[in-house]
C-alpha cells in the first residue's frame, strides 16, 4: 500500500509525530490539571480539543501497574544514565553564594557578572570531573602490551567544556572536590588523569548507593591521593614476583611441554592475594576460601598456600597427592585443591582451595555454598569473618551463565556471604579466541554491573597499581558486605597449555609478547631506577629462590604425602568406611520425641490468622499423632526433619518453592494473612534445638545445587538438602552432578552428604513433568560414590533422611521423590514405623504379606510371578491386583537401587524359586531403572538357583521423550503396563 501525497506533506510539517507523543501527552496532562501551566498557545490548542479533564489525566498517567517514577524527570540521575544528559552536579550547586561568601572573607568585592563567570568556571569543571569519574577508564592505560585502542573521548578534553589553553591556569572554585578549595583546569586535569586514566582505573559511578560511591571517591581521589607503598612494602612485592616468576620458570625448563597452565605474564596476582590475605587479616577475616581455574594454580598452591614446592614437583613426576592407604581415581595436579595457615602482622588467616574439575567457573557457586557453611559455623551473622575469593579467566567469566548466577545469589537471605572478591585474571584472550570474538561487552567484567560491583580495572605490568586494588577492594568488601571485582589485565605469554603453539592463530599479540619485558624485569628496572634495591641485590634473590627450587625438585623424588586432611576438624568424628559394611544406621526415635515434634508441627502462635486450608492442615495432623497412624509424605518429612533438629543437626532446604512446596505439600512456614510474617513450626521444637532453615531459592538449578553442594562439604553436622522443582528440570546443574557430587570423593577425597529431591514419576503430565532422569544417576554409580533410592512409604523417607547423619561416614543421596504419593490413602505410615526400632528398608514387602491390602497371597512356593519395581508404580500394581483378586503374583519393591541392595534381594528372592521373574517400571526401556537392575537381579537369581535365569522387562517401549504429552495415551500405557505385569499367560 502506497502513502498519500497529503499524508508526506502532514508528516514533514506536523508536530504530530509518533516520536513526540509522550511529550504532547505529559503537556496534556499538565494543562488538564491547570491551563495556566502550560504556554496560552498551547492551552487553546488544548481547549479547542474538548476532552474530558479525567480522561487526559488517566491516559497520561498510564495503566494502574506502571511505575509512579517512571519515566524519570529530564534533569534526574536514571534520565542521565540512560540518555547520557547528566544533570548539573550536586557540588555545583549554591556554588555562587559560596564563590560570594569566600570574597567577602577576603575582603573583595565582586559583581554578579564576575560570581556568574566564575560559577560558570565551577560548574564545567565539575562536569568534567564527572565525566572522569564516569568514563575515565576507558582512556586508561590498562594494556601491557598496548594494544587496546583507547580512542578520543571528546567528553575527557576540557575544551568540550569551553576551556581554551589560556584558560588552563585560570583558578577555579572547586569547594574541596579533589580535596582542592581552588584548582587551575591544568591541576585539575593532572589530577583526574592520574587518577582515572592510568595503570589503575576504578570503575563505579554506575552504583545507586551514595555512600558506597561515595566511600569510593574518597579513597582514590585528589589530592595527595597517590599510589604508594612503603620501602619494605615494595620489597615484599619484590619478592612475591621473584618466587611467581622464578616458580614458573623452573616448571618450564624441567618439564618443557607439559601441561602447567602456568601464570607466566600474570604473575602480579600473587602480591596481589598476598594484600587481600594482609588486608583482610587486619579487618577481622578469620578465613578465605578461594576458587579458581587452572591458569595459575600451582603457582598460587605454592606461593599463596605454600603447599611445599616438593609435594607439587612429586606429582609432575607422576606421584600421587593421596596416602598410599587411601582409595580413589585422584585428578590433574592443576584441579587439587589445598588448606593452610598464614600469619600477617599477628592475624592468622585459614586458607582452603577449593578442588574442581576443568568445567569453566562451575566452582564459583561451590566456594560460596563453602564459605556460607563457614560463616554459618562462626556465627558470623554479619559475614565478614569468612571471605570468598574467586579467580577468573576472562574469557569464561563473560561467557559462563553461571557468574551471573552467582551475582544474582549475592544477595539473597539463603545464599549471600557478604560479597565474594572476584579478580579475573584477563590475559585479553580464551584459548585462541580473541575478545572481539568472545564476548558483546567493552570489558570481560561487565556483567558484574549489575549487582553494582565496583570493578577495579589494573594494568598487571604495574604490580603496585594490582596490589593497590587488592587493598581497596578487600577494605570495600568489608564495609559494604558486597562483591567487588578486580580486572588484572595482563596477558599469557606461552599458549594456552605449554604444549600449544598460539602464533597459529594469534601472530600479532604473540610477536609483541615475545618482545615484552616480564613483570618482574620491568619492576626491578624502576626499584633500581628509584634507589630502592641495587641491581646486584635482586640478582641474588633470583639466584637463592633458583638454589632453593633445586633443592625441593631433588627433595621431591622421595616425597611421600604422610597425612590427608579430609577427615580434620569438623569431619574428625567419621571415617571413610573402608571395610564397605552396610550401616543401617540407629534412625528410629523415641515416643517423646515423636510427640514433641507433632505438638510443634501442629501448634501456631496465638492470633496468628492462617490460610483456612492451612488451618484445616494443621487439624489433619494433629489427627495423625493422636491416632498414631495416617502420617503421609510431609509430614513424616517433617518428623525426620524435626527429630533430627532437636539432636542438634542443623537441617537446610534449598530449591525453588519449597517452603511451601511445589504441590502444596509441605507449608514449613507457616504466613500470617493479615501481614505476611512467617512462622517456622519447626524452629519451635524444644529450647536448644538447632537451626531449621528452609530457602524458596532463584530460579535457578545450577548455581543453587552448586551452592547447597558447596554447604555440605564444610557442614557434615546439618542435612543440607536440595529441591528440583520437578526432577526433569535437574539436568540444568548436570555439571555439578557429573563433575562434583558423583565423583568428588574420588577425585579429591571430599565427602558430601548432600540430599537431592527430585519429583518424579509418570502421572500424565508430559515430557517434562514426569522424570528425574532416574537412568543417568544409575549410569553414574560405581565405588559406592553415592546412594540412589525411590521410596514408595513415608516411614521409610524418614529413616533414609536420618540416615544421612546416622552413620559414621557421609554421601550423596540421589532421591526420586513422589507427586500424587503425597497425597496417596495407601502410601501412609503408622507412629510405630518411626519409633520402636524401626528402620529403614532396602527392600520393602508385599503389603499383603502384612496384611495391608484386601489379597491373602497363597505360600511363598505357589507364588506363580514376583514382578519387582519401584516407585509410584506399585500402588499402581497393587490396587489392580486387589481389584482382580489375583493371589499368586508377589510384588516387591526396591526402594534402594545404590548400592545395589545384594544380600536383601537373595533373602526375599529365594522364597521364591520357582516363580517368574517381572520387572516393571513406568519409564521407556531404554530409561528408568532395567539397565541397571538387569544384570544386579540376574546374579542375584544365579547365586539362588532360580528357575528362570534372567528377569522379564514390562514396561514402555524405548523411546527417545520420557513421556508422552497426551493424557489419553499416557493412560493407555499405563494400563497395558499394569495389565501385562499382572497376566499370566495360560492362566
Amino acid at each position: 500500500m502506497t502513502k498519500q501525497p497529503a499524508n508526506d506533506q502532514f508528516q514533514a510539517s506536523s508536530f504530530m509525530e509518533g516520536q513526540n507523543a509522550d511529550y504532547l501527552e505529559q503537556m496534556y496532562a499538565r494543562y488538564a490539571n491547570d491551563p495556566a501551566a502550560v504556554d496560552a498557545a498551547w492551552a487553546a490548542f488544548f481547549d479547542a480539543m474538548g476532552d474530558e479533564d479525567s480522561t487526559v489525566k488517566a491516559e497520561a498517567a498510564g495503566p494502574s501497574w506502571a511505575r509512579s517514577d517512571w519515566p524519570p524527570a529530564p534533569a534526574g540521575e536514571d534520565f542521565g544514565a540512560l540518555t547520557g544528559i547528566w544533570p548539573e552536579p550536586t557540588e555545583a550547586k549554591a556554588a555562587g553564594d559560596k564563590i560570594t561568601a569566600k570574597a567577602a572573607e577576603r575582603g573583595v568585592e565582586v559583581s554578579t557578572e564576575q560570581v556568574r563567570a566564575a560559577v560558570l568556571d565551577s560548574v564545567r569543571a565539575l562536569m568534567l570531573i564527572r565525566a572522569y569519574r564516569i568514563r575515565g577508564h576507558l582512556a586508561a592505560t590498562l594494556d601491557p602490551l598496548g594494544m587496546r585502542d583507547t580512542g578520543d573521548h571528546a567528553e575527557l578534553d576540557p575544551k568540550s567544556y569551553g576551556f581554551t589553553d589560556a584558560d588552563m591556569d585560570r583558578p577555579i572554585f572547586l569547594d574541596n572536590v579533589l580535596g582542592l578549595e581552588v584548582a587551575s583546569m591544568r591541576e585539575i586535569v593532572d589530577i583526574v588523569k592520574r587518577t582515572y586514566c592510568g595503570t589503575f582505573a576504578l570503575q563505579y559511578m554506575h552504583i545507586s548507593d551514595p555512600e558506597q560511591a561515595g566511600w569510593l571517591k574518597e579513597r582514590i581521589e585528589g589530592y595527595g591521593k597517590e599510589i604508594t607503598f612503603t620501602k619494605n612494602g615494595r620489597k615484599a612485592i619484590l619478592n612475591k614476583l621473584v618466587e611467581a616468576e622464578g616458580f614458573e620458570k623452573f616448571l618450564h625448563v624441567k618439564y618443557m611441554g607439559t601441561k602447567r597452565f602456568g601464570l607466566d605474564g600474570g604473575e602480579s596476582l600473587i602480591p596481589a592475594m598476598e594484600q587481600i590475605i594482609k588486608r583482610g587479616g587486619a579487618l577481622g577475616v578469620k578465613e578465605i576460601v578461594i576458587g579458581m581455574p587452572h591458569r595459575g594454580r600451582l603457582s598460587v598452591l605454592a606461593n599463596v598456600l605454600q603447599k611445599p614446592y616438593r609435594a607439587i614437583f612429586n606429582e609432575f613426576q607422576g606421584g600421587s597427592f593421596k596416602p598410599e592407604d587411601v582409595d580413589g581415581s585422584g585428578d590433574v595436579k592443576y584441579h587439587l585443591g589445598a588448606s593452610s595457615d598464614r600469619d600477617f602482622d599477628g592475624n592468622t588467616v585459614h586458607l582452603s582451595l577449593t578442588a574442581n574439575p576443568s568445567h569453566l567457573e562451575a566452582v564459583n557457586p561451590v566456594v560460596l555454598g563453602k564459605a556460607r557453611a563457614k560463616q554459618d559455623q562462626l556465627n558470623d551473622t554479619d559475614r565478614t569473618k569468612v571471605m570468598p575469593v574467586l579467580l577468573h579467566g576472562d574469557a569464561a567469566f563473560a561467557g559462563q551463565g553461571v557468574v551471573a548466577e552467582c551475582f544474582a545469589l549475592s544477595g539473597l537471605r539463603g545464599h549471600k556471604t557478604g560479597g565474594t572478591m572476584h579478580i579475573v585474571v584477563n590475559n585479553q584472550i580464551g584459548f585462541t579466541t580473541a575478545p572481539h570474538f568472545s564476548r558483546s561487552s567493552p570489558y570481560p567484567t561487565d556483567n558484574a554491573l549489575v549487582v553494582e560491583a565496583p570493578i577495579f580495572h589494573v594494568n598487571g605490568d604495574d604490580p603496585e597499581a594490582v596490589v593497590h586494588a587488592a587493598r581497596v577492594a578487600t577494605e570495600f568488601r568489608q564495609k559494604f558486605h558486597k562483591d567487588v571485582v578486580i580486572d588484572l589485565i595482563c596477558y599469557r605469554r606461552f599458549g594456552h597449555n605449554e604444549g600449544d603453539e598460539p602464533m597459529f592463530t594469534n601472530p600479532i599479540m604473540y610477536k609483541k609478547i615475545k618482545g615484552q619485558k616480564t613483570t618482574l624485569s620491568l619492576y626491578s628496572d624502576r626499584l633500581v631506577q628509584d634507589g630502592l634495591v641495587p641491581e646486584g641485590e635482586i640478582e641474588d634473590m633470583k639466584a637463592d629462590f633458583q638454589k632453593k627450587m633445586n633443592e625441593e625438585f631433588e627433595a621431591g623424588k622421595d616425597y611421600r604425602p604422610n597425612k590427608a586432611d579430609w577427615l580434620d576438624g569438623k569431619w574428625s568424628h567419621l571415617d571413610r568406611s573402608k571395610n564397605k559394611k552396610y550401616q543401617r544406621g540407629k534412625t528410629a526415635i523415641s515416643k517423646e520425641t515423636l510427640a514433641d515434634v507433632g505438638k510443634a508441627l501442629t501448634t501456631a502462635p496465638d492470633s496468628f490468622p492462617l490460610h483456612k486450608t492451612v488451618g484445616r492442615l494443621l487439624d489433619a495432623k494433629a489427627t495423625m499423632f493422636e491416632e498414631g497412624k495416617g502420617f503421609d509424605w510431609a509430614t513424616a518429612e517433617a518428623i525426620a526433619f524435626g527429630s533430627l533438629l532437636t539432636e542438634g543437626y542443623k537441617v537446610r532446604l534449598s530449591g525453588q518453592d519449597s517452603a511451601r512446596g511445589t504441590f502444596s505439600q509441605r507449608h514449613s512456614a507457616l504466613i500470617n494473612q493479615e501481614t505476611e510474617d512467617r512462622y517456622y513450626p519447626l524452629n519451635h521444637i524444644r529450647e536448644g534445638q538447632a537451626e531449621y532453615e528452609v530457602i524458596d531459592s532463584m530460579l535457578s538449578e545450577y548455581a543453587v545445587l552448586g551452592f547447597e553442594y558447596g554447604y555440605s562439604l564444610a557442614e557434615p553436622n546439618a542435612l543440607t538438602l536440595w529441591e528440583a522443582q520437578f526432577g526433569d528440570f535437574a539436568n540444568g546443574a548436570q555439571i555439578m552432578f557429573d563433575q562434583f557430587i558423583s565423583s568428588g570423593e574420588s577425585k579429591w577425597l571430599r565427602m558430601s552428604g548432600l540430599v537431592c529431591l527430585m519429583p518424579h514419576g509418570y502421572e500424565g503430565q508430559g515430557p517434562e513433568h514426569s522424570s528425574a532422569r532416574l537412568e543417568r544417576f544409575l549410569t553414574m554409580c560405581g565405588g559406592d560414590n553415592w546412594i540412589v533410592a525411590n521410596c514408595t512409604t513415608p516411614a521409610n523417607y524418614f529413616h533414609l533422611l536420618r540416615r544421612q547423619l546416622h552413620r559414621s561416614y557421609r554421601k550423596p543421596l540421589m532421591l526420586m521423590t513422589p507427586k500424587s504419593l503425597l497425597r496417596h490413602k495407601l502410601a501412609v505410615s503408622t507412629a510405630e514405623e518411626f519409633t520402636t526400632g524401626s528402620s529403614f528398608h532396602r527392600v520393602l514387602w508385599d503389603d499383603a504379606e502384612k496384611g495391608n491390602s484386601d489379597t491373602k497371597l497363597v505360600a511363598d512356593d505357589k507364588i506363580r510371578r514376583v514382578v519387582m519395581c519401584s516407585g509410584k508404580v506399585y500402588y499402581d500394581l497393587l490396587e489392580e491386583r486387589d481389584s482382580r483378586g489375583i493371589d499368586d503374583i508377589y510384588i516387591l519393591r526396591f526402594e534402594q537401587f545404590y548400592p545395589f541392595p545384594a544380600q536383601s534381594s537373595v533373602k526375599e528372592l529365594e522364597r521364591f524359586k520357582n516363580a517368574e521373574m517381572i520387572w516393571c517400571q513406568e519409564e521407556p526401556k531404554n530409561q528408568g531403572g532395567w539397565s541397571f537392575i538387569e544384570p544386579n537381579i540376574e546374579w542375584v537369581l544365579g547365586r539362588i538357583g532360580a528357575k528362570h535365569g534372567r528377569p522379564t522387562y514390562v514396561g514402555r517401549a524405548t523411546a527417545a521423550s520420557p513421556a508422552t504429552g497426551l493424557a489419553s495415551q499416557h493412560k493407555a500405557q499405563q494400563a497395558a503396563l499394569v495389565d501385562e505385569a499382572l497376566t499370566i499367560e495360560g492362566k
